[in-house]
């Protein structure tokens, strides 16, 4: 019987991990038309031109195919800039354990991918009562740079 249910839970797995992502309060989710390595590489392009480094990276697709696994692709891609780093954290020591700030792209069941992230403003609200309001105008200012990022992308 227990291995029954692992197998129907490893059957069941891939499915349950094509759902596409959703909207949630606090995200920006975007749909693209673009398949999932030309939306990395247009994401790191897009970082780029709008001056946020690509900072890390990681996605367990890759590995889950070395074990002999099928996954969807999913990588996510931390984004940031060491000015906005510096200013934080003359701000609030404790709210640089947000940054980089993470882009999330995931491989959709009809080949397309979406961009996801956590809006900086909600990522950095946590700690706007410690920091102060300048913390909330440096999270609204990466909430549009990284709008910026993710239309330049998926365009």
């Amino acid at each position: 019987m227990r291995a029954l249910l692992a197998a129907l839970a490893l059957t069941l797995t891939p499915l349950t991990a094509l759902a596409e992502m959703a909207p949630r309060e606090g995200w920006s989710v975007t749909p693209t038309t673009k398949g999932y390595d030309q939306l990395i590489a247009d994401v790191k392009s897009a970082a780029k031109a709008n001056k946020m480094g690509v900072v890390t990276q990681a996605g367990p697709t890759g590995a889950a195919k070395s074990r002999g696994i099928t996954i969807p692709g999913n990588r996510v891609i931390g984004l940031f800039n060491n000015v906005y780093a510096v200013n934080i954290l003359t701000l609030s020591t404790a709210a640089m354990i947000e940054a980089p700030v993470r882009v999330y792209v995931t491989e959709n069941a009809d080949d397309t991918a979406t961009l996801s992230y956590k809006l900086p403003s909600t990522v950095f609200a946590p700690y706007v009562d410690e920091a102060g309001p300048d913390l909330a105008k440096l999270a609204a200012e990466l909430d549009e740079i990284f709008a910026r990022i993710a239309a330049d992308a998926a365009q």
